[in-house]
């Protein structure tokens, strides 16, 4: 005799009693009506005996297709959970481990529609560091001017996770052959970086740039060991009135080859940080190197400088303001116009005075002052410890930075004095300098 099954127009007539029912349709399966107390919920139960055990199963309907009914459904899922049994498999187990499995692919596509949400071009990620690890540099401006003019434009609408070794390849190669391969080599440095700020953040898996040797892509590293002759100074001395820098340059250049300071100190140096009645120059944290506070002596020769250098100050806050005043001068400019009185050929560029500066023993820079300023505090007999505290070098030796935290302040006085005679004697003190009494 066949199995009884419901027509699936005949749901309609079923109503839920005071009592829970269980309807049979064939094959095991169950319509299950909840009580009138429970919302008479109507649900579908698959019955089944697996090794020795009784199993009631609730099916799970599912959404597609809408045209089907529900009864329908469920009478498919049965006939699929006959079908497991028939291979020795608990269709109870097997729900929960396909409900296991939809759950992790429903968790992995979130997961990869959140990547993909996440997923960044190289100008976002170039924002991100910026206004992360590049917030308190002071190279900011320098660094920011590097990547809008060579990598950006490039690179700048690419995904980050799309990047190559040939990508950065192609910025590095373009600088080279402009014959800029020290910017190259500066620029590639940045980039990787930058790349490993990516990497801490899970922005990316792998630096693009990891497996680039910087030598190889770019070029070795040049350590400068620049030193002006006593002879060259002299000669500088002469030049410098002809050059026509900027007067407050010219200062600057006798300051740095006096203090031995650095030329972004000078750069970003303010009139309050110097007191002319106690002949200190203080360079503040913000602007040292090392982020040290340093304290530089003024001998008679750079507190000369640095009262020609305020009969011509146009910033009642900056020694070397912009050109609205809004901000000390850029750290390059002092370096752009030396460079550009030592040019090979003459009218050579857009500077008049293109070979104004060129000095017996080749190009000299800016920093090649604050070295012959240390050179010549040494042949005059200073302790290198000194000069190297006058120099406001780190000391490399971690014990000794540690443990001997002693300025030797007085030391440094009379060294930065004695350089200062020196460099009286060398630039011709009547022509040049203005001349300021040796107090006792």
């Amino acid at each position: 005799m066949a199995e009884k099954i419901i027509k699936p127009l005949a749901l309609k007539n079923f109503k839920p009693a005071e009592k829970e029912q269980n309807i049979k349709d064939g094959g095991n399966l169950y319509v299950r009506i909840r009580s009138i107390a429970d919302g008479g919920a109507v649900s579908y139960r698959y019955y089944y005996r697996f090794e020795g055990k009784q199993y009631w199963l609730t099916i799970p309907i599912k959404e597609q297709p809408k045209e089907t009914s529900d009864l329908v459904k469920a009478r498919k899922e049965r006939d699929r959970y006959q079908d497991m049994l028939k291979k020795g498999i608990n269709p109870a187990l097997e729900v929960k481990l396909e409900a296991e499995r939809n759950t992790q692919q429903q968790l992995a596509e979130q997961r990869h529609l959140a990547q993909l949400a996440a997923r960044q071009d190289v100008a976002q990620l170039f924002n991100h560091w910026r206004d992360t690890d590049l917030i308190n540099r002071k190279d900011q401006a320098d660094v920011c001017r590097m990547f809008h003019k060579d990598v950006l434009p490039l690179l700048g609408p690419l995904l980050v996770e799309d990047i190559r070794k040939s990508h950065i390849t192609q910025i590095t190669d373009t600088i080279k052959r402009r014959g800029a391969a020290h910017t190259a080599r500066n620029l590639l440095k940045l980039i990787r970086q930058m790349f490993r700020f990516a990497v801490d953040r899970d922005i990316i898996e792998f630096d693009p740039t990891a497996s680039l040797s910087i030598t190889q892509a770019t070029t070795k590293p040049t350590e400068r060991d620049r030193v002006l002759s006593t002879k060259e100074i002299r000669l500088l001395a002469r030049q410098l009135p002809d050059a026509r820098l900027l007067p407050s340059t010219e200062c600057t250049i006798w300051i740095m080859l006096a203090t031995l300071c650095r030329v972004g100190e000078i750069s970003q140096a303010q009139w309050q940080h110097i007191d002319f009645q106690e002949r200190l120059w203080t360079i503040p944290v913000a602007n040292a190197k090392n982020k040290k506070l340093h304290k530089i002596h003024l001998s008679d020769f750079a507190l000369a400088q640095f009262i020609k250098l305020q009969a011509v100050a146009t910033s009642d806050v900056w020694l070397l303001p912009n050109r609205n005043d809004s901000g000390p001068v850029c750290l390059k400019s002092i370096a752009k116009q030396i460079d550009g009185r030592q040019t090979d050929t003459l009218h050579q560029g857009r500077c008049k005075n293109s070979q104004a500066l060129i000095l017996p023993d080749g190009k000299w820079t800016a920093h090649d002052l604050r070295r012959t300023g240390a050179t010549l505090m040494g042949e005059l007999g200073i302790d290198s410890d000194v000069v190297e505290r006058c120099a406001n070098h780190a000391e490399q030796n971690k014990m000794k930075r540690v443990y001997q935290q002693q300025t030797r302040w007085q030391d440094q006085q009379q060294a930065w004095t004695a350089l200062g005679g020196r460099l009286n004697l060398l630039a011709n003190a009547d022509d040049n300098v203005v001349p300021f009494k040796q107090t006792a």
